[in-house]
């Protein structure tokens, strides 16, 4: 891979990861929810969950779906359906003192898990493989996967600390209850373009 080649590729890993998706206003609510400590799971999760996603779409997973295209249709009601209920989760969640059974940050594989109905996940990963590993070689698939890997745990880390900083703000119950609202609904509008795509 060369130097221009691979400086657009950790430029393109650092935008896709750090502006707003998903996966960064999940851990936004769950830095102000849980502080963040209690989400590193979530965002090892995110960061690990990714790369292996981007090996195993390197390594000929776009390949299936190129071969069955109803599986893009299937993968799109799945990813909105699933994101539409973590939505109603975020815009529920118990306050911090309240946390039960039913408040707990998302776990490793769960956030893990994600990825595979993330609609942004899916993008950035066929992305850096159609654009970024030209000649699909082990070695720039790999390549791909560790660059993604090193610049987006940094990035998802500093959505959580963002929430966790905001949680100084979020002392009262309604304040609380206003910001998950909002999570939600910035959840919800990620959506846009997967729904009615440009």
């Amino acid at each position: 891979m060369t130097y221009e080649l691979l400086t657009a590729l950790a430029l393109f890993a650092f935008v896709s990861s750090i502006t707003p998706g998903p996966n960064n206003l999940m851990l936004m609510a769950s830095g102000a929810n849980f502080g963040f400590r209690r989400t590193i799971p979530h965002m090892l999760g995110v960061a690990l969950g990714f790369v292996f996603m981007v090996l195993l779409v390197g390594a000929g997973l776009v390949q299936v779906f190129d071969a069955f295209p109803v599986s893009y249709t299937v993968l799109k009601v799945v990813s909105v359906a699933y994101l539409l209920w973590l939505a109603w989760k975020i815009a529920n969640a118990a306050p911090v003192q309240a946390k039960g059974a039913e408040g707990r940050p998302m776990t490793f594989l769960q956030a893990a898990a994600f990825q595979w109905v993330n609609p942004k996940a899916w993008a950035m990963a066929l992305t850096a493989i159609s654009v970024y590993t030209p000649d699909q070689t082990l070695a720039a698939i790999l390549l791909v996967g560790v660059i993604f890997g090193a610049i987006n745990l940094p990035s998802v880390g500093s959505w959580t600390v963002l929430g966790q900083q905001m949680a100084r703000f979020l002392t009262s119950p309604r304040r609380l209850v206003l910001f998950n609202w909002t999570m939600a609904a910035l959840l919800v509008a990620s959506l846009y373009p997967v729904i009615w795509p440009q």
